[in-house]
């Protein structure tokens, strides 16, 4: 699959934004969906996934309560971000896998990315 990320930008702290990935390829319907960000000069983290039915949805802890990841049948994605914090700046990425556990719990194992969209939120 080809994943197409897009919707971030420059916000103001407990702003928001909605992130969508755009995939294309191979049956979406078959896919779990994650969502990583990498902030400057750190590593890579889960933000959220989705199993490939819209269930099983889990968040990291930083984003519970603030961020709500979905899907609908027309091959996208959504990560909707509230609240946002400085602390929320990142590079964010959408990934694709056929099992839910590959994204939640072996993300090394993912094989398909998007290209990262620049979420900047501003204090």
């Amino acid at each position: 699959v080809q994943l197409q990320a897009s919707g971030g930008g420059l916000v103001q702290s407990g702003g928001s934004l909605r992130l969508s990935c755009a995939v294309s390829g191979r049956a979406f319907g078959r896919y779990a969906m994650g969502w990583f960000r990498r902030a400057l000069e750190k590593e890579r983290e889960f933000v959220a996934a989705i199993n490939w039915n819209g269930g099983m949805p889990t968040y990291a802890s930083f984003v519970e309560g603030r961020f709500t990841i979905s899907r609908d049948s027309a091959s996208t994605v959504y990560l909707q971000m509230n609240s946002l914090k400085p602390e929320d700046t990142a590079v964010y990425y959408c990934a694709a896998a056929e099992n839910y556990n590959t994204i939640v719990r072996r993300p090394a194992l993912i094989r398909s990315w998007g290209q990262g969209t620049q979420v900047t939120v501003s204090s």
